[in-house]
């Protein structure tokens, strides 16, 4: 039976202390894999989920493991500490990891580490030394993105920056590395920035009760999730100047964001650029655990690729399904052939 709960903060009574686990010692297609997922409130983690259950499921189908497990938590480091604990009580054999904290949770992965268990954290990833992070190149692809926007405003105007997940790794290496771009941006002057969670209807509250306080938003430098297209309805509700004169909005890979904009550039033109993490990475990390399993060597550190949509291939996704994120699925050939050893 698959097990799959949502954790809470109310998990944090269980003693790490008493984590003791011995060494997996399961035979090959008797593994149990399972998934630490420390926030699950937007589609990017939705869709996420998703990915790392269908690989799951089809792996537990051809009797490649016996078992997987899934829990989603609240974003709380004391949930994710807890759930993590509870997986090395149960004897599995691979935990991915999504971390709440690139520090907090190293603690107990260093335990699941030492009780033989395989670890390999993955988008927000952890620092333990003994566990593999599956990342992607965060500071390298927004701060192309971020050159992007701001070079189609001809390099001046006013900004705002949504940041995402509080707390998370991608939050901080994103708005670090747009404030970098910022620096060579001297005419550029941030009028707010403001926390989305990575999520359409916080983004968009955010948006909103700022705007009548600022001056005309030129470009909004945001960070995925689903908070691209949330960030375009507050401004299209907002109206007035905004109506037919939308400022830059970064996109995140949101198909419904990349459908109003198809839409958009019919209607005025508008360009922007749309870059965004996989969550099909929930997949990859998941034949990536099974490869690891059964022998296959990787590298501590590994990088997915992003997805990029502009003003050269917009017209191909004209045609997308909304409540998504644009990802492609990795299968286990792909692990293999980028990922493993």
């Amino acid at each position: 039976m698959v097990f799959k709960r949502t954790f809470t903060a109310a998990l944090a009574g269980v003693a790490l202390a008493a984590v003791n686990a011995m060494p997996a010692t399961a035979a090959e297609g008797d593994w149990v894999i399972a998934l630490s997922n420390a926030y699950y409130g937007n589609t990017w983690r939705h869709q996420m989920v998703e990915a790392f259950e269908g690989a799951a499921t089809e792996a537990k189908e051809d009797g490649l493991i016996s078992d997987f497990i899934v829990m989603n938590g609240d974003g709380s480091v004391a949930a994710q500490n807890s759930a993590i604990a509870e997986l090395i009580l149960r004897g599995v054999d691979m935990i991915a990891v999504n971390a709440a904290s690139e520090t907090a949770v190293n603690g107990v992965i260093e335990q699941a580490c030492e009780a033989g268990i395989i670890v390999v954290s993955f988008d927000s990833i952890a620092s333990a030394p003994c566990n593999y992070q599956l990342n992607f190149d965060f500071k390298g692809y927004k701060m192309a993105q971020a050159r992007a926007a701001l070079d189609l405003i001809g390099g001046k105007g006013n900004i705002i920056q949504v940041r995402g997940v509080a707390g998370s790794a991608p939050d901080e290496a994103m708005f670090a590395a747009q404030n970098e771009v910022l620096k060579e941006y001297p005419d550029i002057n941030v009028a707010a920035v403001v926390v989305g969670q990575a999520t359409a209807s916080v983004a968009q509250a955010a948006i909103t009760n700022v705007l009548p306080s600022l001056p005309r938003i030129d470009a909004v430098l945001a960070q995925g999730g689903s908070d691209d297209v949330g960030i375009a309805q507050a401004f299209s509700q907002y109206g007035g100047e905004y109506a037919g004169n939308m400022p830059v909005i970064e996109g995140g890979g949101g198909t419904d964001f990349v459908k109003w904009w198809v839409e958009e550039n019919k209607e005025t033109g508008y360009q922007t650029v749309s870059m965004n993490t996989t969550p099909g990475i929930g997949g990859a990390v998941f034949w990536l655990g099974l490869a690891m399993l059964n022998g296959a060597e990787a590298p501590k550190e590994m990088i997915m690729p992003v997805a990029t949509v502009n003003a050269d291939n917009l017209e191909s996704y004209s045609d997308l399904p909304s409540g998504r994120i644009i990802s492609p699925s990795y299968s286990p050939e792909w692990v293999e052939e980028n990922l493993v050893k």
